[in-house]
């Protein structure tokens, strides 16, 4: 392959991972063709990229980026993972396809989120974590939880002393 062809793949690796901060790189190696277009087709329908490239021509495209840790100790060709509404989501789909039999071929490698280099098993980590969606609903009810014991507190003794004044009218009648 040429220079000039080599520094063409490049600059559309750089084009195409403009803004991407975190990803996951995978083995598609032994996948057959039929099997890895069902599998593109499932990632697209979750909002998922997934791009074979090779590891020394992503090196130099991710070059001072925050992907430039993903490729660090990687050999021969991998395919990059990114999407997804948030990069626990990203790892969960990505996970559940590893894990799954109809695509053994398909393992998770490793990936780069803020800027720090995951290993497989940091993956499958972060795969049980809450994603964004679980995290807003847990945080919402925490928030609400406090406030219905605030407002307890508050109708707690305002009620009682309501009770009591109606006690007394009722008495004084």
């Amino acid at each position: 392959m040429s220079k000039y062809l080599k520094h063409l793949i490049t600059q559309d690796l750089q084009n195409r991972l403009e803004g991407v901060n975190d990803a996951l790189l995978v083995n598609v190696i032994g996948l057959e063709s039929n099997d890895t277009t069902t599998l593109r087709a499932k990632l697209r329908e979750k909002g998922i990229h997934l791009l074979a490239v090779k590891t020394t021509l992503a090196r130099r495209a991710t070059e001072g980026t925050p992907l430039e840790a993903a490729f660090k100790d990687v050999d021969g060709a991998v395919a990059l993972c990114w999407g997804c509404e948030d990069f626990v989501s990203l790892a969960k789909e990505v996970t559940a396809f590893s894990d799954g039999k109809e695509y053994e071929e398909f393992v998770t490698c490793g990936g780069v989120m803020d800027g720090e280099q995951l290993t497989p098993a940091r993956v499958k980590e972060i795969s049980k974590w809450p994603n964004r969606a679980e995290q807003l609903s847990i945080l919402s009810g925490q928030i609400s939880g406090v406030g219905g014991k605030l407002v307890a507190a508050i109708n707690g003794p305002a009620g009682a002393l309501a009770s009591q004044i109606e006690s007394k009218a009722k008495d004084g009648e």
